[in-house]
């Protein structure tokens, strides 16, 4: 490995170490209900200026989704969450991915073989930090999720590897039982 690239690989990991641990931190819908852009129904584009984003985005998920950081591995909430249900931007709420498609990568970070829909994402190349990349973005708000790599498991093959903290989790609401319906 060559001495630019080592330097440079220290530097990233250096920068993800010094993003805050996102263990306890809830939900962004939880957390920041005065964000206007947040809507899990809405599918217009969101196009916000820095100064926008600034205001209704917590430091560490702007650092995220607008700066594209990355948070510790095995720091996030979602990496080891096993509930069924719909992952969302964090930032504007669009629907990412359902937990059927998760699995455990191993990574440190919450990892999925596909997305919801093809429009849920978008694929930008990123060459950055000497690496050759796929770097995956919210197909609403563009916010950097994370990147995604060929090495997942079957059907795709594809293993997205996304920071935590810009998704937001909604659990699969539990079907009635037909016992509850037959005795309303």
């Amino acid at each position: 490995m060559s001495s630019f690239r080592l330097l440079s690989l220290l530097l990233l990991l250096s920068q993800s170490c010094s993003s805050q641990n996102s263990k306890n931190q809830p939900p962004m819908s939880e957390t920041n209900k005065a964000n206007p852009v947040y809507s899990r129904t809405d599918t217009g584009k969101v196009s916000l200026n820095p100064d926008e984003w600034k205001k209704i985005l917590s430091p560490e998920l702007y650092y995220i989704a607008r700066q594209k950081g990355t948070e510790r591995p095995y720091t996030s909430v979602w990496e080891k969450n096993q509930d069924k249900g719909t992952y969302y931007c964090a930032a504007c709420g669009n629907p990412l991915f359902v937990s059927d498609t998760k699995f455990d990568s191993g990574c440190g970070w919450p990892s999925f073989y596909a997305p919801v829909t093809k429009s849920s994402i978008i694929y930008l190349p990123d060459n950055s930090h000497g690496m050759s990349r796929t770097e995956v973005q919210c197909g609403r708000c563009k916010s950097h999720l994370g990147h995604v790599f060929e090495d997942g498991p079957p059907p795709t093959g594809l293993r997205y590897c996304i920071n935590g903290v810009i998704l937001d989790f909604e659990k699969a609401k539990e079907k009635e039982s037909e016992y509850n319906k037959k005795n309303d």
